[in-house]
């Protein structure tokens, strides 16, 4: 190696799956204290995957890190498979100490301070759950014109979108997104989208993505399956994402869409259309008809470890 050149250790590790190519994959560099913004983004881009981690000292003492995320093409402020991959990473390399059953601590990013759970069984990590920020439902989206547009780019006839009989909606946990019901699986699952399209509309709408639902399953014990489109932050279709389906729970119990407790469990099946099976878990805490707290948690599995020389 040339002395001359700087190195980084990172980490790859798949999110929302216990196997190895499954879920989202994700880069972790667990000692960034020193890079500069050129060199996140920089970084990121050579890395290629949706989301690249940078963990960082915190600089609210509650928190047990701080951590900035990059996709390929820019830094966005909140994501939900990097903050359970990253922490299960410096989990597993011992950075945070592992009490069992549950190891509790905070994580810092760029929208605040959050509480997260390790779940530790024989000294392993099984889940890693984050807490997400309270759910906004920002718009419903009803013009006849716009629901037009949207079932273009996403290459199905707009009645498979009118006739569920359920709204689309942007909605937020941290990041918007526009939820939109599909009729049926086979619509969900043949999909010809047009990214650029997406894109402009999400500009339009404000939103970082599309994620579209059907509560028609693949496997028996899902509640919903889900394709993400997110062309507006480089990623044209993602495997699994966390802060997208903390939102979409909070529509599903907000709309009656599932059957609502005091705590509404969501089982998510998504990334099968690409070859990347995710199952997110997604909790929803109501109280008096009011969502009080959402969580979303999974899997994680360590895929490879290397350094970057730059």
């Amino acid at each position: 190696m040339d002395t001359s050149r700087k190195w980084l250790q990172f980490y790859q590790a798949d999110v929302f799956t216990n196997e190895p190519f499954g879920g989202n994959p994700l880069a972790i560099f667990p000692d960034a204290g020193e890079l500069t913004d050129r060199e996140f983004q920089q970084i990121a881009r050579e890395m290629n995957l949706s989301e690249t981690v940078f963990v960082l000292p915190p600089t609210d003492p509650r928190a047990a890190a701080k951590i900035r995320i990059f996709t390929p093409s820019q830094e966005i402020p909140f994501a939900g498979h990097p903050v359970l991959g990253t922490f299960y990473v410096l989990g597993a390399l011992k950075r945070i100490p592992l009490q069992e059953p549950v190891t509790n601590i905070f994580y810092e990013c760029h929208i605040g301070v959050f509480p997260l759970e390790l779940i530790i069984l024989k000294g392993q990590i099984e889940q890693v759950v984050m807490s997400q920020p309270s759910p906004e439902f920002l718009e419903v989206v009803s013009q006849v014109e716009t629901i037009y547009e949207l079932a273009k780019a996403l290459g199905v006839h707009k009645s498979l979108i009118t006739d569920s009989s359920f709204p689309v909606e942007v909605v937020s946990t941290g990041l918007p997104v526009l939820i939109v019901p599909i009729r049926t699986l086979t619509a969900v699952k043949s999909m010809q989208v047009n990214h650029a399209a997406v894109r402009d509309l999400c500009a339009r709408l404000g939103t970082n993505g599309i994620m579209v639902y059907t509560t028609m399953t693949l496997e028996e014990n899902s509640t919903v399956h889900t394709r993400m489109f997110a062309a507006p932050i480089g990623i044209p279709e993602d495997p699994a994402t966390g802060s997208a389906s903390g939102a979409l729970g909070a529509y599903l119990v907000k709309n009656g869409v599932v059957e609502v407790g005091p705590t509404t469990e969501v089982v998510i099946e998504q990334g099968y259309e690409i070859d990347r099976p995710s199952r997110i878990l997604v909790q929803v805490f109501s109280d008096d008809d009011m969502i009080q707290e959402i969580k979303v948690g999974g899997q994680v599995v360590l895929v490879a470890e290397g350094k970057m020389v730059y």
